[in-house]
């Protein structure tokens, strides 16, 4: 088993590199954990990312 993370700052980024990662290695997925994150300073900043267990 392996695992893969992701990380980026808008979703449709996220979708675009999890679909690659898809489409060019075909793993046999066992798992996704998505999460999100917010931070706020001057400007608000977002992390979307993906835990993806496969084999």
């Amino acid at each position: 088993m392996k695992v893969k993370v992701f990380d980026e700052s808008h979703e449709k980024d996220l979708e675009e590199v999890i679909n690659k990662f898809i489409s060019e290695d075909e793993p046999e997925i066992i798992d996704i954990k998505f999460s999100t994150a917010i931070a706020v300073s001057e400007e608000q900043i977002y992390c979307f990312s993906a835990l993806i267990v496969y084999r």
